[in-house]
């Protein structure tokens, strides 16, 4: 596909993004993309040490985010400020995914897979990761293209805007792979960004190419990122 000029990237915690797309931030950013990222919670929980406050733990992860976000070339990172571990498809979420889609207007969307309920994967499964792709998904259709919904909105100067496509990670049932071998050593260095996340950078390096290197194979490519891609009605 053709690269987009306006992306969103719209994650539950820091670093999901990172695992999940930051090497096709990375490609499409050079390639002349703009794009934006949208954190729901600041992951103040995750680290689970009792010394630790969450307002220090919550000032580490938004450093962390974004200094991997300078590492894919990433133009902005807001901060939704949601409490990490209660997330829910809300009303508020909803109304805040939809303001800031309407003030980005992208073209393609990159969120977690709301349809990942297999429960495989404690990880992928986690509730907030859940939640968020739901609130994602149900602001990408109809909310942020229909003026009917949050008309609040629309005192803001904020007026509806249709997303062509969303692309999501973490997903069981890929449909569409993007070759990112050239930017492989960007991704590995966006996630090691998040050091308070790493008991072990470099088994955390390991599998990052094992794991995309393993995906890449099947496509006759070095390393590759794995998506289920939806094109969404205009």
């Amino acid at each position: 596909m053709d690269t987009p000029s306006e992306v969103l990237v719209v994650s539950a915690h820091p670093d999901d993004v990172d695992f999940g797309c930051a090497g096709t931030v990375a490609l499409w950013s050079r390639a002349g993309a703009r794009v934006n990222y949208l954190i729901c919670t600041d992951g103040e929980k995750g680290v689970e040490e009792a010394s630790y406050r969450p307002q220090e733990i919550r000032a580490v992860r938004r450093q962390e985010q974004m200094a991997a976000a300078r590492v894919v070339g990433v133009q902005d990172v807001v901060f939704l400020g949601f409490p990490d571990g209660e997330l829910e498809n809300s009303q508020g979420l909803r109304k805040e995914l939809v303001r800031w889609i309407r003030k980005f207007k992208p073209q393609v969307v990159f969120c977690q897979d709301p349809a990942n309920r297999v429960f495989e994967n404690p990880y992928v499964s986690h509730r907030d990761h859940r939640m968020a792709a739901e609130a994602v998904f149900d602001a990408l259709y109809p909310a942020c293209g229909n003026p009917n919904f949050f008309p609040e909105l629309l005192k803001e100067g904020l007026e509806p805007h249709k997303v062509t496509e969303a692309f999501f990670f973490g997903t069981n049932t890929p449909n569409y792979w993007q070759d990112i071998s050239s930017v492989m050593e960007l991704k590995v260095q966006a996630v090691l960004s998040h050091k308070s996340q790493l008991k072990d950078p470099c088994s955390t390096e390991k599998f990052l190419l094992q794991r995309f290197r393993e995906i890449g194979e099947r496509l006759g490519v070095m390393y590759a990122e794995p998506f289920r891609r939806l094109l969404l009605p205009l």
